[in-house]
């Protein structure tokens, strides 16, 4: 079967099941840090990938969308600050801004988004996200809340919890086999949870209170211009990410997806995705590795599949007992998922800068790159018309601009 070829099968639905499996762990974990409702995850993920599905119809990608972990810290920051109404109109405009990225691709081709956002910029905004979660992930892993202000759990027993999802996750990466190796954060989850019963700090009113049938807890966005700036510069690295999920995609199939659909339509169908999914009050949608990957061990290429892993997720949208058994997740559970993950996240960003040969010799790219990790890290805060512009998004934007004002450097313009 041709990797465009789009038919439904009975089997594709077992493997849509499997699929959603595979996304299941991380799909959940990023309402979970940031206090939105994981059923409301689930349903606008299935929604976000019938709606990137048919902006794509021409030539559908075998892709699965679903929560953005680039997003963890400014949702997060964003509901405790201005409740989850308000950060949804930040989540649309962030989706709005991967449109607009489109349109202009169809006007001047992707080269200038090359131009726009270079590894040099993309690569230390990628790592600022990484490294302003980790405390949220060491003081989770303690048993503390994410700012560390109370303890949930005792700390001799949230340790062991923490580090038992770790591990797990760890072991799983490096030895899993087959499909098992590309659910790590699931098979952390059950490790740690089976450890946090153990412990007994497992709390299961949650459970009982919910009804099989639910409708999701949906919440409609509120418009408000101090979380749109906080939030809109945060999508520049997604974007590029999209970019790099598109080849992976490509080089597993075989179908250079770059040239059909084109980056125009999948950027375009992932920023609508992710501005639907604000509008039901669920996290921005991003194309997921993990399923790629599965993609890749299954040689499954229809994507009617991920039709049926997007219509099953809609339907566990409704299961109400669902969202309470993952509501009673112990903290230091969570916690030790996120060492892990954000660490990685950090990497990833550090690896980009890498693959791109980034020469850090040069004065030009020692600015972009510390004027990003120092704004965004170090807390630095601009006031525009009252406004406060902190965070990544300020050193995304410091990067940008950087890179758009600073002269080219001289073949001897280096530090000896």
């Amino acid at each position: 079967m041709k990797p465009t070829d789009y038919n439904f099968k009975v089997k594709d639905s077992i493997l849509g099941i499997q699929f959603l499996f595979v996304a299941f762990g991380a799909l959940v974990l990023v309402p979970i840090l940031t206090g939105l409702d994981s059923n409301v995850a689930l349903f606008t993920a299935g929604v976000g990938t019938l709606v990137f599905q048919f902006i794509n119809k021409g030539a559908i990608p075998p892709i699965f969308l679903a929560s953005s972990f680039a997003f963890i810290a400014p949702i997060a920051h964003g509901v405790k600050t201005w409740g989850i109404a308000a950060t949804m109109s930040g989540l649309i405009a962030a989706g709005l801004l991967y449109v607009l990225l489109s349109f202009l691709i169809r006007l001047k081709g992707d080269a200038f988004l090359h131009r726009l956002l270079p590894p040099v910029v993309v690569g230390p905004v990628i790592v600022s996200i990484g490294l302003i979660l980790s405390p949220v992930a060491v003081n989770m892993a303690m048993g503390k809340t994410g700012d560390g202000a109370l303890e949930l759990v005792p700390f001799d027993k949230a340790i062991v919890i923490s580090m038992v999802a770790l591990f797990t996750m760890v072991f799983i990466s490096l030895l899993g086999k087959g499909i098992f190796k590309l659910v790590p954060i699931l098979g952390g989850i059950i490790a740690g949870y089976i450890t946090a019963l153990f412990y007994g700090v497992i709390d299961f009113s949650t459970i009982h209170k919910a009804a099989w049938f639910a409708i999701p807890n949906f919440t409609a966005p509120e418009f408000n211009w101090q979380a749109i700036i906080f939030i809109l510069p945060i999508a520049i690295a997604p974007a590029i990410e999209h970019i790099g999920d598109m080849l992976a995609i490509s080089n597993v199939t075989k179908n250079d997806y770059l040239k059909k659909p084109g980056l125009k339509n999948t950027l375009l169908g992932d920023g609508l995705a992710t501005s639907v999914a604000s509008l039901f009050g669920g996290p921005p949608n991003t194309t997921y590795s993990e399923v790629t990957g599965a993609v890749t061990v299954t040689k499954a290429y229809n994507p009617a599949i991920m039709t049926w892993a997007a219509i099953f997720a809609i339907l566990l949208a409704f299961v109400g007992k669902l969202g309470g058994l993952l509501a009673t997740i112990p903290v230091p559970v969570m916690g030790g998922i996120m060492l892990l993950l954000f660490g990685i996240i950090a990497s990833i960003g550090i690896s980009t800068l890498v693959r791109a040969n980034i020469d850090f010799n040069c004065p030009r790219n020692l600015v972009i790159v510390s004027m990003i990790l120092v704004f965004s890290i170090g807390g630095m805060t601009f006031n525009f018309g009252g406004v406060p512009f902190s965070g990544i998004g300020l050193g995304a934007i410091t990067g940008i601009l950087l890179n758009l004002l600073l002269p080219q450097p001289r073949k001897d313009d280096h530090i000896i």
